[in-house]
């Protein structure tokens, strides 16, 4: 099977079974829901199946990805490809210095925060998040990956390379 059908098969498993939930966490707003798809037995790896064929060709170092859903791609990704992981927490989650950037979402200011020496200098690091939606998680990790100014959804983040097994249409 080449490489864009496997993409195509994992798309249309992942889509099956992440259903929109409307007005969650606020009115308006359409939750993408992640977990009947990570409590399937066959379906819960083809998210890291499809990112991992999606970025087989990526030079990186290590993985980050957010508290608390990414964390579950993450380590998968990260022991798939022989690479350490980064854990991006919440603000007081971490003991030793860390590094913070702070975005917002379309329902509630949020910020993220890395050990100060989790990412070298030269080190070139795969962001994963659990869905790509306004950005604000991506743009927040990339802020610390890089140390510039905040971005907003795939648009936005046009500097770096964006790689997912699917896209949901609006």
């Amino acid at each position: 099977m080449t490489d864009e059908a496997l993409r195509s098969t994992a798309s249309k498993e992942i889509k099956h079974h992440v259903p929109e939930v409307p007005d969650v966490p606020k009115k308006g707003v359409f939750f993408k829901d992640i977990t009947p798809l990570l409590e399937d037995e066959i379906t819960s790896y083809a998210p890291v199946d499809g990112v991992s064929l999606a970025t087989q060709s990526t030079r990186y170092h290590r993985v980050l990805s957010a508290d608390a859903r990414g964390f579950i791609f993450e380590g998968t990704l990260a022991n798939r490809a022989n690479k350490g992981p980064i854990l991006a927490r919440k603000p007081d989650k971490l003991p030793r210095k860390t590094f913070s950037a702070s975005y917002e979402l379309e329902y509630v200011p949020n910020a993220l925060v890395v050990h100060a020496n989790s990412i070298p200098a030269g080190c070139h690091v795969l962001v994963v998040d659990d869905l790509l939606a306004p950005g604000g998680t991506a743009g927040d990790m990339s802020q610390l990956v890089e140390g510039s100014g905040g971005l907003n959804g795939r648009e936005l983040l046009a500097p770096y390379e964006v790689a997912s097994p699917l896209t949901f249409d609006e």
